[in-house]
């Protein structure tokens, strides 16, 4: 069975067959985008733009031109280059043992810290913080407080400042949330900014991801740690075989 033809520019005849060729050459995510009729036919005006313009190089000599011969000698030395390079490293695999033994090796790489939600007030004096803990607990709520009293930036958010870990936050205020109940109001803490009150909304304690959490991730490592090694080994092999002199500059 043929090909189904698509369009022919300058006599040349546009397969669908070329045309799915060029969209697997774009990013995975450019290619679900590319499944669409209107995406395709763009690609397929790009094709026909790109023949027209071949043939436009031939009438007027370019391909005949000093300049387009050299280029042509330098992609082919490019792409003799990367085919070989390729060839030395695309036969590596990694097994899911190798993988298993990585991961047994240095579970301190798959670490989460322990992290705590919350968010805060600050301000100037120790009067005013415990005035506002007092309006919180007659009913306003914290986020209000935030954007009436907090000279923080995070009062835009209502005080909150999302997900942290030890050793983001300075110590005071870092002991506080990490040793403070959920939904409760914690305060006034004093440190070098001020005096905070914090409201703890969520805390996650540390815990190793799983293997099957961080398999790919391994995998990826190791298979580029191979490549690289076998990559250099062959460099210095073709260095010893077909010499190499490297001159001061």
């Amino acid at each position: 069975m043929s090909e189904k033809i698509l369009a022919v520019a300058a006599g040349h005849e546009i397969t669908e067959q070329e045309l799915n060729q060029l969209i697997s050459n774009y990013p995975p995510e450019q290619q679900i985008y590319m499944s669409s009729p209107g995406a395709k036919q763009q690609v397929l005006d790009q094709l026909i733009a790109f023949h027209l313009f071949y043939k436009m190089a031939v009438e007027e000599g370019i391909t005949k031109s000093q300049e387009y011969k050299e280029m042509v000698e330098k992609v082919k030395v490019e792409l003799a280059s990367h085919m070989a390079a390729t060839s030395v490293v695309e036969g590596i695999k990694i097994t899911e043992e190798a993988e298993r033994q990585f991961y047994e090796e240095n579970q301190e790489k798959f670490a989460e810290k322990a992290q705590v939600s919350a968010k805060h007030i600050l301000v100037e004096t120790e009067e005013l913080a415990t005035q506002i803990a007092e309006e919180v607990e007659q009913g306003l709520s914290f986020a209000e407080a935030a954007g009436k009293y907090s000279t923080c930036p995070s009062k835009e958010r209502g005080g909150d400042l999302g997900y942290f870990t030890r050793g983001q936050m300075v110590p005071e205020f870092e002991k506080a949330a990490f040793d403070g109940e959920i939904g409760k109001v914690i305060g006034p803490v004093k440190t070098q900014f001020g005096f905070h009150l914090i409201l703890v909304e969520d805390k996650k304690e540390g815990a190793t991801r799983s293997f099957e959490q961080v398999q790919a991730q391994i995998h990826q490592q190791l298979i580029q740690g191979q490549q690289q090694k076998a990559y250099d080994a062959k460099v210095k092999e073709l260095e010893a075989a077909y010499g190499v002199e490297r001159k001061e500059w």
